[in-house]
């Protein structure tokens, strides 16, 4: 299946304060997130970002919230983003089908996050190198159910490649860029 810019949104789950500093490989996690969200911005692609309680875990990291103009959060306290009605909704409006998903923490969040997005008739599309744990262990029994489960695993360059589709694309110099 090819995954196209049309019915495509990306999701941010729950990179924040206090979760943030204890990730498996933050620094690496952070730069591919980055990237990750400028390019998708510059296919102008929307992004939806969720906070798992944030009077607990903090608030989105600034290095994150500065590349989203008009900041906005889906707060939750469920794991997954789907048991938030607001998320559903949002999905429904901007006419989404594909849901490329980067952030933390890849065996619980996101893990629930795209298994119920797949449950609901979506395709979620796991940024495996935009995802963390606080363990490698954690990271490696979530890669083994996304795949058990069917859930599309992918890398931040080759998801904006895909979604640029051609070197004669407006954007391509922009997200070439981005990615060297």
């Amino acid at each position: 299946m090819r995954i196209t810019k049309e019915n495509t949104i990306g999701l941010i789950i729950d990179i924040q304060d206090k979760l943030f500093p204890v990730m498996w490989e933050k620094k690496v996690l952070l730069k591919n997130c980055k990237i990750l969200i400028s390019g998708l911005s510059e296919l102008k692609i929307a992004l939806i970002a969720s906070q798992q309680y944030s009077k607990g875990l903090g608030e989105t990291l600034s290095e994150i919230k500065s590349l989203l103009p008009n900041f906005t959060f889906i707060e939750k306290r469920d794991f997954s983003c789907c048991d938030e009605p607001i998320f559903l909704e949002e999905l429904k409006q901007l006419n989404a089908k594909n849901v490329i998903i980067c952030g933390i923490e890849s065996h619980v969040c996101v893990l629930q996050t795209a298994i119920d997005l797949k449950e609901v008739g979506y395709n979620p599309i796991v940024v495996m190198d935009c995802v963390s744990s606080r363990t490698k262990e954690n990271m490696e029994l979530a890669k083994e159910r996304f795949r058990f489960e069917g859930v599309m695993m992918t890398s931040y360059e080759s998801i904006l490649f895909e979604l640029t589709r051609s070197s004669v694309a407006t954007e391509f110099r922009a997200i070439s860029k981005l990615v060297k």
